[in-house]
């Protein structure tokens, strides 16, 4: 690169580059890292997966224009893996321009976050920082959006450009504020372009903010007071798989827990139209309780559930009941709240649809499954009719 331009990255610096998606920017002892939940939160964290999953970068990119031909962005990940020998896994950074996604690179550098259901405490291993280099763009003046991978936590340590970086454009888009499970976060998609939430809001022209956390979608009043303070045209909550899959609750307190969430969120948003999504089909808890388990007759993950039909009757919840709740609980609700709204999980992937296209493990959508949701959710929620349909700012 000639000459190049250090492009301050610290809000606090006057960056003019946006961190979309994120709710608040820290300082690390690199850089910057971008964060989905409010430092105010930050110590209500109840343990160290869910550290994992809200630290990582779901949806968050950043924004600016330029007319450089180069872009080099270091970076220094941190990335949950089980032990210290495992190779890193590769994460792809994805460079949208105008609108089109023009190039990716990947990086398996970085930090380890050990961690292991089986083990109680979480340690990191100090890895090295890396950068990526995106040449070729042209000269022309450009919207760039440069997304983060949903894998990882990431500290931006410096960006470099061979030509002046300016502030974005202001968003013409819908506000959306996102929340579910790893089937939102994305967990087994190829990259973050095709986990649905963010393939969705591309095809809508939304401004995403992911509340999204993989294992984590478990009505925390951590969530949704980050939620309530986060500025959104439109919210919605996907709740439901994460709840069954670690058999955490009975009737009795979901419907408590999801009053109290959607009570939370309703104190910072009291008009915004607010989507309750229930769960999409997933064989082992459709009409059998969790918690849900590795199947250790196989090899391949593959995800059964240890739960009884007879533990239906004591309380427990499959996905069927969980829907039936949702259901109930919209429907009281939106007689009082006229800007609440429902959407069965079973119209975005249902029975029929899992016979045609299965889940690889059993309970996670590959990348064909995000994109049949992603189209679902966006014609059936964004478009004519549905519960974002209308103008901004409503």
């Amino acid at each position: 690169m000639t000459a190049p331009i250090e492009v301050p990255l610290d809000p606090v610096l006057g960056s003019p580059v946006e961190l979309r998606g994120a709710v608040e920017v820290v300082r690390g002892a690199l850089g910057v890292l971008p964060r989905r939940v409010r430092s105010d939160q930050w110590s209500r964290i109840p343990d160290d997966f869910m550290l994992a999953s809200v630290s990582q970068c779901a949806g968050v990119r950043l924004a600016f224009r330029t007319p450089a031909d180069v872009l080099e962005l270091t970076v220094h990940a941190t990335k949950m893996v089980p032990d210290e020998q495992v190779p890193l896994p590769a994460a792809a950074y994805e460079l949208v321009v105008d609108g089109r996604l023009v190039q990716t690179r990947e990086s398996s550098a970085g930090s380890r976050f050990v961690f292991a259901f089986e083990r109680p405490d979480a340690y990191r291993v100090a890895g090295a920082t890396d950068t990526l280099r995106f040449e070729g763009l042209g000269g022309s003046m450009k919207d760039v959006e440069l997304w983060l991978p949903y894998t990882d936590e990431v500290e931006l340590v410096s960006l470099r450009a061979d030509a002046p970086v300016e502030a974005p454009r202001s968003p013409s888009g819908l506000r959306w504020l996102h929340h579910g499970s790893s089937i939102s976060h994305g967990y087994i998609a190829t990259r973050t372009s095709r986990t649905w939430p963010v393939a969705a809001a591309r095809a809508v022209g939304a401004e995403l903010t992911s509340a999204a956390f993989s294992g984590n979608a478990l009505l925390d009043q951590l969530t949704a007071r980050t939620m309530r303070d986060t500025p959104a045209d439109v919210i919605s909550v996907k709740v439901g798989i994460n709840v069954v899959n670690g058999d955490l609750m009975r009737r009795r307190i979901f419907r408590s827990a999801l009053h109290g969430f959607l009570d939370t969120i309703r104190d910072g948003h009291p008009g915004t139209p607010l989507l309750v999504v229930s769960p999409i089909f997933c064989e082992p808890v459709e009409h059998l309780p969790g918690p849900t388990i590795q199947d250790p007759a196989r090899t391949d993950p593959w995800t059964i559930t240890a739960g009884r039909e007879e533990e239906l009757e004591q309380g427990k919840l499959s996905l069927g009941v969980i829907r039936e709740e949702i259901a109930a609980l919209v429907a009281l609700r939106s007689g009082e709240d006229q800007n609440l709204h429902h959407l069965d999980g079973l119209t975005l992937y249902d029975a029929d649809d899992a016979a045609r296209m299965p889940l690889p493990d059993n309970l996670h959508p590959g990348d064909d499954v995000q994109a049949l949701i992603a189209e679902r959710f966006a014609r059936l929620v964004f478009g004519p009719g549905g519960a974002f349909s209308g103008p901004k700012g409503t």
